[in-house]
């Protein structure tokens, strides 16, 4: 059923924006299960390969900020069709990639282009629905974009087991097309405002993309460079340079590319620093759960996917309890609660062995999935709910940048973690052995026979080249759980900022907040006036 006064075409455009935002959100969650696959076939080194999701995040850090000025700039329909085209383009490079380096780089792009689609979703859904249907189009969006981190991994895993990963890529381009065919005919919202191009701070831009690449590049390089290494220091100086001069610019010019004045409110800055965390997090997650399947358990794209699909499942199914809570709960006992899971979820994971499988990571997972939307709603709420609201759309690009930032940084952190533990867990697990310890051997999974507390003797070439692989499956689990150690541990310290917020009060007495649906993507436009009208259309 269309709203009152929108005509079926528009309406039907709507979902052809939504399609669009489906396929972007889905292609993060669809990669996942398919990370092992991927490696195997483009021979991406172990440290290079968690790239394949950085740059994607960074990509859409960079869309997200320049989103608003392109939307007015372009106009919504024709950002969005041109967003939507190139996403389908980059993603049919991706899929023709032969080496990693250009699927990172056919990467980047999609993410760019993917970037855009999101928060212009959500924006479209206060400039072509009346005040009393904009409710009924938030829903529409957001079961969109609740349902692809759901379906994405078990998708993901079936396409690439009966198929080939290059068709994680392809699957968007038929329906990519359609919908922005659809979306450039059919959808009319707002006027272009070329002249708005030439206001675009671009060496703010600039500036940002510099400090984002050499904040990942130092992250990632310096752990095994060595720190104090030319390379290291040459990456942190351009790194630190270039963030001081990005934000002493943001500070000064009129209108900046991001609003880091917004930071200057208490209550945004612990929001956003719940976002980084939630990022960090979230995508830590993300990436660890397929790495363990596919390197430590050997599991196919599919059995991944299956086992994946959990978290999602869990958080679509807790959705209406989570939007009852944010309803009645104030935001403070809301993030304890919400951050709280999460952390169980993550912690929970640290003291796994090489044999977990299904059972084991299932309550974990559902830990995770409930625990997603109780932190999301309350955060947003606390950063934006008390905001004029001329300040809510950059303050919520900033809210939502800071996510991806933490999830680039947590997947650094878990590389760092992982290339420097496995090899010191892997030595002390020879040690405990040799000395005959039946608890270490019961960990590899080694016959218990020999094990009896005292020191072995000499062991043989064969036995050694037998208990080689036990003894790294077993030390890259260790190291896996020191990460997910790692990650829950800075989800339950974050709750520590909760005692400088200012928000006592309960939802409802915090005036205009935004909708929980939007959380997942900023509002790139002003919204429509209060009263039941609609922009005018082109």
């Amino acid at each position: 059923m269309t709203a009152p006064g929108l005509a079926p075409k528009a309406f039907l455009g709507f979902l052809a924006m939504c399609t669009g935002m489906f396929l972007a959100i889905l292609d993060i969650q669809i990669v996942a299960s398919s990370l092992i696959e991927i490696q195997a076939d483009l021979r991406i080194p172990a440290d290079r390969l968690s790239y394949l999701q950085t740059i994607y995040l960074i990509a859409e850090i960079i869309a997200i900020a320049v989103s608003g000025r392109l939307a007015r700039a372009l106009s919504t329909r024709w950002l969005y069709t041109i967003g939507l085209v190139g996403f389908v383009a980059a993603s049919g490079a991706c899929a023709a990639a032969s080496t990693y380096q250009a699927l990172y780089a056919a990467r980047a792009v999609q993410g760019f282009f993917g970037g855009v689609l999101i928060p212009t979703v959500f924006s479209a859904v206060f400039l072509m629905f009346p005040l009393n249907r904009q409710a009924t189009a938030t829903a529409v969006a957001g079961s969109f974009a609740m349902l692809a981190p759901t379906l994405g991994p078990f998708l993901g895993g079936w396409i690439t087991e009966h198929l080939s990963w290059h068709w994680l890529f392809l699957i968007n381009v038929g329906p990519g097309l359609i919908a922005a065919g659809i979306t450039a005919a059919w959808v009319r919202i707002d006027d272009a405002d070329w002249k708005g191009l030439a206001r675009t701070d671009v060496l703010t831009l600039g500036l940002a993309v510099a400090f984002l690449t050499t904040l990942e590049l130092t992250l990632k390089e310096a752990p095994g460079r060595g720190w104090f290494s030319a390379a290291a220091l040459s990456l942190a100086g351009t790194c630190i340079a270039s963030g001081t001069w990005l934000v002493r610019r943001c500070l000064r010019v009129p209108e900046p590319l991001i609003e880091i004045r917004a930071f200057a409110d208490r209550d945004f800055a612990i929001g956003a620093w719940f976002s980084f965390v939630l990022g960090m997090a979230l995508f830590g997650a993300t990436y660890l759960m397929p790495l363990f399947l596919g390197l430590v358990r050997d599991h196919g794209p599919l059995e991944i996917g299956t086992i994946m699909m959990v978290t999602g499942a869990a958080q679509l199914l807790a959705a209406p309890l989570a939007a009852l809570l944010e309803r009645r709960w104030a935001a403070t006992p809301m993030t304890i609660a919400g951050f709280g899971l999460f952390a169980a979820g993550l912690l929970s994971n640290g003291i796994g062995t090489p044999d977990w499988g299904f059972n084991e990571l299932f309550a974990p997972q559902v830990l995770r999935g409930i625990a997603l939307l109780l932190c999301l709603l309350p955060i947003t709420r606390l950063a934006l709910g008390r905001l004029p609201a001329d300040r809510v759309p950059q303050a919520s690009s900033l809210f939502n940048l800071m996510r991806n930032v933490g999830g680039a940084v947590g997947l650094a952190l878990i590389d760092t973690i992982l290339e420097t533990r496995t090899a010191g867990h892997a030595d002390a697990i020879i040690v405990k052995l040799q000395a005959g310890d039946r608890a270490t051997a019961a960990f590899v999974g080694l016959p218990l026979e020999r094990f009896t507390g005292a020191a072995l003797g000499p062991i043989d070439q064969a036995t050694r080249e037998m208990v080689a692989p036990l003894v790294q499956r077993a030390a890259m689990t260790m190291s896996m759980n020191d990460a997910w150690i790692v990650l829950g541990a800075c989800a339950a310290l974050s709750l520590i900022a909760l005692r400088h917020a200012g928000t006592k009060k309960k939802g409802g007495s915090l005036g205009p907040r935004p909708s929980f649906l939007d959380a997942g993507a900023p509002y790139i436009l002003k919204r429509t006036p209060a009263r039941n009208t609609r922009p005018r259309r082109s």
